[in-house]
């Protein structure tokens, strides 16, 4: 098989339908790709399926303990060994609209020829249903007290931007050998958006492209540590486990990109987890399953 100049990066765990479909959407654009999925130990027959439907992808297995950040870490580091052109972190719940890679690649080649080097592609999403924006670019909210990174609703232009949630991103091998891979000390969130600011603080920029790019929807906060119908004990167990705000990789989060008073937004997820979602903003990657 001759190896193409792009790959896709992607991980998966127990939801068949929605990665075969997710992948079904991929092949159809209109754009040589290579898949390398990585199956998060499922149970539920996905990578055989897989085989069966689309031979060509690359699948890696995990123990089930990888999560999103280990997930994407194994796969992007298998394709990162064959130096690609381009790189595409995608979600398996994102469903691509037709011609979507396409359009990523000519955003890059557009900023590329207007001097800006190095540049990462944002990918927006909205959900199937309501239309509404989901994931995409971020930038980092002005308010003092917060440390939030806010959606960036796309436009008819690219939108320039601190960081991104990783649904749907296009990383050129220039930027991914300033960079390198996710770090591991974030299993399942903050990955992503780390990888932005590490991106910008080693010179790159982070661009969000205009319109959408895909469908998916945004995962709820029913039953996690942002569910004000927890009591509160519950919502402090939930907030320091691996898809809330586990203290070890929090603490890296913060110390990193929060300047110098990074103990005072350290605090915040635990204060918010006691006091109610909606009563006190802080970042969160309510990151992919």
């Amino acid at each position: 098989m001759n190896r193409s100049n792009l790959a896709i990066i992607m991980t998966c765990h127990n939801r068949k339908e929605i990665t075969l479909a997710c992948l079904q959407e991929l092949y159809q654009q209109n754009v040589k790709v290579d898949v390398y999925l990585v199956d998060d130990g499922s149970s539920d027959g996905t990578s055989n399926s897989v085989r069966d439907s689309y031979p060509e992808v690359n699948i890696l297995q995990g123990n089930g303990n990888l999560f999103w950040g280990g997930g994407m870490r194994l796969a992007f580091g298998e394709a990162l060994k064959q130096e690609y052109e381009f790189y595409i972190w995608l979600n398996d719940d994102t469903m691509l609209t037709p011609d979507a890679i396409n359009k990523l690649l000519q955003i890059h080649n557009h900023l590329a020829q207007q001097g800006h080097r190095d540049t990462i592609i944002v990918g927006s999403t909205q959900d199937p249903i309501t239309g509404s924006a989901t994931y995409g670019g971020a930038v980092r909210s002005k308010h003092w007290y917060s440390n939030k990174f806010e959606f960036v609703a796309p436009g008819e232009e690219p939108q320039q931007c601190d960081t991104m949630y990783g649904n749907c991103v296009l990383i050129p091998n220039s930027v991914a050998q300033k960079v390198g891979n996710l770090d591991p000390a974030f299993i399942h969130t903050f990955g992503d958006l780390d990888y932005g600011l590490r991106a910008k603080k080693l010179g790159c920029t982070v661009w969000t492209a205009p319109g959408y790019i895909g469908s998916c929807s945004k995962n709820s906060v029913r039953d996690s540590w942002a569910d004000t119908k927890l009591p509160i004990h519950k919502r402090l167990q939930k907030v320091t486990q691996i898809k809330g705000f586990p203290v070890r990789a929090w603490t890296i989060f913060t110390r990193r990109h929060s300047g110098p008073f990074w103990y005072l937004y350290w605090f915040l997820p635990y204060i918010r987890a006691i006091i109610g979602y909606k009563n006190l903003q802080v970042s969160a990657t309510f990151a992919e399953d």
